[in-house]
């Protein structure tokens, strides 16, 4: 196993838990991506996780159901083909390009989705009333890569006006807050 497909197996796992966890009457309540309800969290990875990687890697995989049908199953089929993949050494070294550059399978999952899922994890339990903590381990990965490109995310469009929080605010909090959330 590569540290990448570890990685996002520990990610994805939590992200797991919280969706089999979703009370059936908790998808329609709002998250906090603006305009978004519950399983639109779910969707959003489900839409475009396929879309990016599946396309353009030659992924093999099933058909992905419905999440306004079946948000969990829908989740599975995406999640599994990422993590079959990622544990394929061949598959995991494809490279390819991509808007970042040359890239392999692995280093594109590890860089763009595995964060991803990660605060989307917090975006669905905060919707749901769920667990919100996080692997600390990849808060503090994610806060050391994304806090030197302030900048330059900011002007991406992806993440909303940094919220204010207190000097004493834990990394997970300020994590949040710097990706525009109010933890």
């Amino acid at each position: 196993m590569s540290e990448s497909a570890d990685r996002y197996r520990k990610v994805s796992e939590a992200f797991t838990r919280r969706v089999v966890s979703v009370p059936a009457d908790a998808w329609d309540r709002p998250a906090p991506c603006a305009g978004w309800v519950a399983r639109d969290v779910v969707g959003h990875l489900v839409e475009w996780l396929p879309a990016f990687f599946f396309d353009t890697f030659d992924l093999d995989h099933p058909p992905v159901p419905s999440v306004e049908a079946d948000p969990a199953a829908a989740w599975s089929v995406v999640d599994g083909t990422i993590q079959s993949a990622l544990d394929d050494p061949a598959v995991a070294a494809r490279v390819r390009s991509t808007p970042m550059g040359d890239w392999t399978f692995a280093q594109t999952i590890d860089t763009i989705c595995t964060p991803d899922v990660l605060i989307h994890t917090w975006d669905l339990a905060r919707a749901t009333g769920l667990d919100e903590r996080l692997d600390p381990d990849e808060i503090h990965r994610f806060a050391s890569a994304m806090e030197p490109m302030d900048e330059m995310l900011r002007a991406s469009g992806q993440y909303g006006p940094r919220v204010p929080v207190s000097d004493e605010a834990d990394e997970q909090t300020r994590v949040l807050a710097f990706l525009g959330r109010r933890p």
